[in-house]
């Protein structure tokens, strides 16, 4: 039996990782879930098994999710006298430039393997949007349609960056999980990659959950009707989305490219593309409704007709001309498109001439190069799929992973490579041969003695010779350090306040092995009109070793309800590790290590006054006591030595905390509150 006062020594090396994702809801499996509406596979799939393109369902999301966005009446209402206007002055035939920048979202996969698709792949996509909006001669983009038209737009990868600097205008992200729904681009991926909306056409190259959905677009907003708001409070997730199997053209393909059968000449960008810039599928809203455009036959979306490529079709007998199945917008198979008509050309240039957004891209100079240095090395910090190289060691070491990048115009062939945190500054050599544009992962090896703060990355020595541009050469991030943590036996209290959607909620503990020792979930919905659930409590005893704890919310919005949150804790009430809402899965590493059978006394430390506005003052430590302090969601905010029995929290914003202190190998932790 053990009293209050007397522990056996354990320690834990505990860190947190955050792995982004989102998951769509689960509906039953002849449904499908777009954006808070159910529709049937029926409704969606008619092209062996694909979602041609769900910019409709996203709009009515969008429309319900934001009620400053107009409606589609209201939209086409401030869209037609401004065409009407536009078709009433003489036209010059400008050119207009879009700049564009492609995020690559991937997790970890080796350039060139999908969905980490190669440059080529890329450009591809690019060429074939061109051909096809400036109707090229000899291109699958030329027709010989009397209403089929030059948009008179263009598009460019972007050669500089929002910070200034050179770029191929090619973004690749790792963002740790292989697939994602539509709900998870829209609320995490966007937001977290997305550049300036107003200089750069945003595109994503993903890999859908939902492998028979091809892509989607943002329509574009207005800001001229009274009492809507200016951009619909969308800036964040404008842009185009596709699968990367339908993103480029096989017609450019050297042998490298991951494209599927019948959409693989990169039509769907191009589809997406003329949303974005205004226009609507053939039939409108419903079978055989208009598109506002005059020169497009009626047609309909009933039964699978939009997707034959049959030139003699009429899916609207009672309505004038034959359905133009070869138009961009209708939902054929990429080989029977090639046709933008005049009417779809005026639609797209009055929106880049007045939408949020969409004007401004016509004066961004994004894509003008700037001028290039012969060494010039990029380091960008690398996402962390899976923490710690040795997470449960007592002398674990935690590696920094960076892409390192050849910004120059010499091949790079070595770099130097410094890092650390103050004055603890460790260098790293790299050898290799990277292209113009091409870029390499290094592992940066941190030394177990690396303390938590800001850690600067910064290549210095390029070939041989000093780096050319100092804007790129080095970033900074918030490094935490590595060392135990100690806490009570190992018997643990889990505790778990699930949200009202109980389906959506697992989590696991696994041991070193990866077996699973205790889990739960996915639990019961509860009804808006109740209470939250019962509190989850369980115990647990651990024998020494390494655990990793699980939590995943399958719709990625967390624990979502107010109050919801998880912990555990040890026999004394010690907080392991907590966490409140959050919007991804997270994952925790703990290591039990038992250092000795021997009871030591533990005299808990005191901390005042409680609540706190300036200074925390802490008793019973000595002079070389440490702490650290994590916000509500388990975040670490400060961490420092404590100097004169006093800790500074005066910056901190108004909120609850948790501060650990850890003197003379004992750890003790305590809830605050700063005011």
């Amino acid at each position: 039996m053990m009293n209050n006062s007397t522990i056996s020594k354990v320690v834990f090396l505990f860190s947190f990782i955050i792995f982004a994702t989102m998951y769509g809801q689960r509906v039953d499996e002849n449904s499908k879930l777009e954006f808070g509406k159910v529709y049937t596979v029926d409704q969606l799939r008619d092209m062996n098994g694909l979602i041609r393109c769900s910019s409709t369902e996203y709009e009515k999301y969008l429309q319900t999710k934001y009620p400053g966005r107009m409606s589609d009446a209201e939209f086409e209402a401030w869209l037609a006298p401004l065409i009407k206007n536009s078709a009433a002055k003489s036209q010059n035939g400008d050119i207009i430039t879009i700049p564009v920048v492609v995020h690559v979202i991937h997790s970890g996969q080796a350039y060139g393997t999908a969905p980490n698709i190669p440059d080529g792949q890329v450009t591809s996509q690019i060429t074939v949007m061109n051909e096809d909006f400036r109707r090229m001669t000899g291109t699958r983009g030329f027709n010989n349609v009397a209403v089929g038209a030059d948009t008179k737009i263009q598009f460019a990868l972007a050669k500089v960056d929002p910070n200034g600097n050179p770029t191929n205008g090619i973004d690749r992200v790792n963002l740790c999980y292989s697939a994602w729904t539509m709900a998870s681009v829209n609320s995490y991926v966007k937001p977290k990659t997305i550049w300036d909306p107003t200089q750069y056409m945003n595109m994503w190259s993903v890999n859908f959950s939902d492998t028979g959905l091809l892509g989607y677009a943002q329509f574009p907003s207005n800001s001229t009707l009274t009492g809507l708001d200016v951009n619909g409070g969308l800036a964040t997730t404008d842009g185009v989305v596709a699968g990367y199997w339908c993103f480029g053209s096989a017609d450019y393909d050297d042998g490298t490219f991951s494209l599927a059968d019948d959409v693989d000449l990169g039509r769907t960008m191009t589809h997406e593309v003329g949303h974005f810039l205004g226009l609507r599928h053939l039939w409108g809203d419903g079978p055989c409704a208009t598109d506002y455009c005059n020169d497009t036959p009626f047609s309909s979306n009933a039964g699978n007709a939009h997707y034959i490529c049959n030139p003699n079709q009429d899916s609207c007998p009672t309505q004038p001309g034959l359905d133009m199945v070869r138009n961009y917008m209708n939902y054929t198979y990429d080989l029977c498109m090639n046709i933008f008509t005049v009417d779809q050309t005026a639609r797209m240039i009055t929106v880049m001439n007045n939408s949020p957004r969409r004007t401004s891209l016509k004066t961004s100079t994004k894509d003008i190069a700037i001028p290039l240095f012969a060494n010039d090395g990029e380091v960008k910090l690398e996402t962390q799929c899976l923490g710690f190289s040795s997470a449960c060691t007592a002398t674990a070491t935690r590696n920094v992973k960076i892409s390192l990048y050849n910004r120059g115009t010499a091949n790079m062939t070595s770099a130097v490579i410094t890092f650390g945190v103050g004055t603890n500054i460790v260098s790293q050599n790299w050898t290799g041969n990277l292209a113009p544009n091409r870029y390499a992962l290094v592992d940066l090896v941190v030394p177990a003695t690396m303390p938590t703060g800001d850690m600067v990355v910064t290549v210095t020595t390029v070939n041989g010779s000093a780096d050319q541009r100092a804007s790129n050469n080095s970033f900074t991030s918030y490094y935490v350090g590595v060392g135990p943590v100690t806490a009570g036996q190992g018997v643990f209290t889990f505790t778990l306040q699930r949200d009202r959607y109980g389906s959506e909620i697992t989590w696991n503990l696994k041991n070193s092995g990866g077996t699973t020792l205790q889990s739960g979930g996915p639990y019961t919905d509860t009804p808006a009109t109740s209470p939250l659930p019962a509190v989850i409590t369980q115990n647990w005893t651990l024998a020494p070793g390494c655990y990793t704890f699980t939590i995943e919310d399958e719709y990625g919005d967390g624990i979502y309800d107010t109050g919801g949150f998880y912990n555990l804790k040890d026999a004394l009430g010690n907080t392991v590790f907590q966490g409140t809402q959050y919007q991804d899965i997270q994952t925790r590493a703990v290591n039990v290590v038992v250092l000795s059978t021997g009871e030591v006394k533990l005299e808990k430390f005191e901390i005042y006054p409680n609540p706190a506005t300036d200074v925390l003052n802490v008793t019973k430590v000595s002079d070389k006591a440490k702490y650290e302090i994590h916000n509500a969601a388990g975040q670490l905010v400060r961490a420092g030595n404590i100097s004169n029995n006093q800790v500074r929290v005066a910056e901190l914003v108004k909120g609850t905390y948790i501060i650990t202190v850890k003197d003379k190998g004992i750890s003790e932790t305590m809830k605050f509150i700063k005011k």
